[in-house]
């Protein structure tokens, strides 16, 4: 770890780049400060110098520096950080080096489940159990750290440390922030850590099941037990976005629990109909006839394209059928009768669409292709459609960088192969390279997916690796690619955040 003064200069050396029109350094700044307005101080300068460091602030890097020492200082942040990602290799060799790097920092003994360190620390300074330690309170650093990955048999330790914070004035339905928002601590126990335990444990004692979030992420894969959980406490699912959530999925299970507790399969106005919904995430011909048999409207419309329009438009056969067969309507325009075509495998050379006469469902078209299996051909007949094939569709993100967040190489050649904005950032931030690293951490489908080969192609096509970028990644296969891409090719190495 560089000195307090090698930081300054690095603050003093990026000010000056930034005032002389340098990009890398104007993407720095806008990384960490987006669209500030000019000018810039000093500080704003330092700040960023310290978030690359892994600190929140200059002030809070100058001050463990100067009572930790800079070194240790920086162990315990990267310990943060993977005790909050489960990024438990990183985790054990922290704590190997230096076990005792947790040692008077309350929030890390929280999250490192060291019960002893947590009663001594409460019975000397009982008001640290509402008390803000970094970004959160110590019931979120407890709920949001996945180290009971590595060590469940703390389980016990955990509970009780729970519990003593609870005695202590800490509130079951606190919030933190989040990189998606601010989240409850149910929330992190629940979907962000996967810590069933202390999720039943915090629902025992109080906390709400209808925080606006948490039920949506039950429905996501391999959650069963959490959403039969949260079911079972009161969760309400009706009018909400779990139903179509566990649709995504195609989860038969999920979608049962869910309709048999309240949800509906039309909630009305600004919600997407299910028919709608199951057609365009191809769902079955099962799933369509479990929606139809709970009251879902074969006649659905959204966004002034039919239930059997966007089936047929998304090549799903199955939810097509089983629409037609309830009475829904089965007309198509000239534009949909194109798309399904394309759909079912047939070319139309010398035809094209123009996109901005398009209904905006069909102008995501690809955008939602790019995240189901086995759609490369349709794709590619899109495009000789005269579809967008680098349009940013939910959350900013490109075709490209959803081919690449699912960790699908050989779509993402193809995109790349079309010379799309490889400098385009999505509303998270994420550029090509940081989204495809994302994607191998938190995809909900990255078993089967190879993101590995999804980076080294997008750095094949001269895509900047931050230094920092390599020591962040948690999945340790995209860890390992990316450190020794480092050492061959350290030209291509720059500073900054994230990719």
């Amino acid at each position: 770890m560089p000195s307090l003064d090698e930081l300054r200069r690095k603050a003093t050396l990026l000010k000056r780049a930034y005032g002389a029109g340098d990009s890398a350094a104007a993407a720095r700044v806008r990384e960490v400060l987006g669209d500030a307005p000019a000018p810039l101080k000093r500080a704003d300068f330092l700040h960023v110098i310290a978030n690359e460091a892994s600190f929140d602030s200059w002030p809070r890097l100058k001050t463990a520096a100067e009572t930790e020492g800079l070194d240790r200082a920086a162990k315990q942040q990267r310990l943060k950080i993977a005790l909050f990602q489960g990024q438990n290799h990183v985790t054990q060799q922290l704590l190997s080096d230096t076990p005792d790097l947790a040692r008077g920092l309350l929030g890390l003994e929280i999250a490192l489940y060291d019960v002893q360190a947590v009663r001594a620390a409460l019975w000397n300074d009982p008001a640290a159990a509402t008390r803000a330690f970094g970004p959160r309170r110590p019931i979120a650093h407890l709920a949001f750290s996945r180290y009971h990955q590595l060590r469940p048999d703390l389980r016990e330790d955990m509970l009780e440390i729970a519990g003593l914070l609870v005695r202590h004035g800490a509130d079951v339905n606190d919030a933190a922030d989040h990189p998606q928002g601010r989240l409850s601590v149910l929330y992190g126990a629940l979907c962000h850590a996967d810590n069933l335990p202390l999720a039943e444990w915090l629902l025992e004692h109080g906390a709400n099941p209808d925080d606006g979030e948490t039920l949506y992420h039950a429905t996501e894969p391999g959650r069963h037990a959490g959403l039969r959980l949260l079911l079972s406490k009161g969760a309400d699912p009706k009018g909400t976005n779990a139903l179509p959530r566990a649709m995504d999925f195609n989860d038969h299970e999920a979608v049962r629990m869910l309709l048999n507790a309240g949800a509906t399969p039309d909630d009305g106005a600004g919600t997407i109909p299910a028919l709608c919904h199951a057609a365009r995430r191809m769902n079955d011909g099962a799933m369509v006839q479990l929606l139809l048999e709970a009251g879902a409207d074969p006649s659905a419309r959204w966004r002034a394209c039919s239930a059997y329009a966007l089936a047929r438009v998304m090549g799903n056969g199955q939810a097509a059928e089983r629409i037609a067969k309830a009475g829904g309507e089965v007309s198509l325009s000239e534009t949909e009768t194109l798309l399904a075509r394309a759909a079912e495998g047939e070319a139309t050379p010398g035809t094209f669409l123009d996109p901005a006469t398009l209904p905006e469902e069909y102008r995501n078209l690809i955008a939602d292709l790019v995240m189901l299996p086995d759609t490369r051909g349709h794709i590619e007949r899109l495009v000789a459609l005269g579809l967008e094939y680098d349009r940013p569709a939910a959350m900013g993100v490109t075709p490209v960088q959803g081919a690449g967040w699912a960790g699908n190489a050989e779509l993402l050649a193809y995109f790349l192969s079309l010379r799309p904005d490889l400098e385009h950032r999505n509303d998270h931030g994420g550029s090509l390279l940081g989204t495809i690293i994302h994607g191998s951490e938190h995809a909900p489908q990255r078993a089967g997916a190879d993101h590995v080969a999804c980076a080294r192609l997008a750095l094949e096509h001269g895509l900047s690796l931050p230094r920092r970028t390599v020591d962040m990644a948690g999945a340790p296969a995209m860890r390992a690619f990316l450190a020794d891409w480092a050492a061959r090719f350290p030209s291509q190495v720059t500073e900054g955040a994230t990719p």
